[in-house]
């Protein structure tokens, strides 16, 4: 999966939507409740870290697929609302976005990420 720039894309930004959930579901008990910051403390170091490895990748994966500037603006800008990053990674997946056919596909070995096996 961490073979290509599509499986480092696809594992960073799910890993990022999980710090996502796991932050909001801190700052719930923080706020909403008395049970005190500790998913706050844990979880917001954590989504910090994912976050940027979610940036630095997604540059990365722009590069090496050749995204245009309005595909590279819309990964980055998904990084921001909560769980957009899935979305976004659904939507590379179904347009072709991750595909690694192409200039990326050099290697055999990770031209199985969206390619269908033959029949």
């Amino acid at each position: 999966m961490f073979a290509t720039a599509a499986g480092r894309f696809r594992a960073v930004a799910f890993a990022e939507a999980v710090s996502w959930i796991g932050l909001l579901v801190g700052m719930f008990f923080k706020y909403a409740t008395d049970l005190g910051e500790a998913g706050v403390k844990i979880f917001g170091p954590v989504h910090g870290a994912v976050f940027v490895a979610y940036l630095v990748v997604t540059l990365l994966a722009a590069r090496e697929y050749r995204w245009n500037k309005w595909t590279t603006f819309w990964a980055l800008f998904c990084s921001i609302p909560p769980l957009f990053t899935l979305l976004f990674e659904r939507w590379a997946l179904r347009t072709g976005k991750l595909d690694p056919i192409g200039p990326a596909a050099s290697d055999p070995e990770s031209a199985q990420i969206g390619v269908p096996e033959p029949a």
